[in-house]
């Protein structure tokens, strides 16, 4: 899958404008970001990978545009896809980026090989 590049942008911009040191990674045929080493958000078949942990995940899967993820026809615990129209304008993104930013020092880093 290739990178949205103006998603990556926007992205981009708001983990700047909160300080936050991050890396990326080509991950699950899409393209991760990684903050303190471990998957924060992402973008995933056309929309956004949210990890924003088991405990409000059901919450926020009702919000518009928001479901359980699902990777290899298997759910992921503590995370939502967000399809695009739930991320479109600034402050839905700004919203999805925040809630992973606030889950990810409690996420733990996967283990490794």
């Amino acid at each position: 899958m290739a990178v949205d590049q103006y998603l990556h942008d926007r992205i981009d911009r708001i983990l700047a404008q909160r300080k936050v040191n991050w890396s990326g990674k080509k991950m699950f045929g899409g393209y991760c970001y990684m903050v303190d080493d471990k998957m924060c958000l992402g973008q995933y078949k056309d929309g956004l990978m949210a990890r924003v942990g088991p405990d409000d995940a059901d919450e926020l899967s009702q919000r518009s545009g928001a479901e359980q993820m699902i990777h290899g026809g298997r759910p992921m615990t503590g995370y939502l896809w967000i399809e695009p129209d739930g991320f479109d304008s600034d402050a839905d993104l700004e919203f999805w980026v925040d809630r992973c930013l606030a889950f990810n020092p409690k996420a733990k880093a996967s283990k490794r090989g």
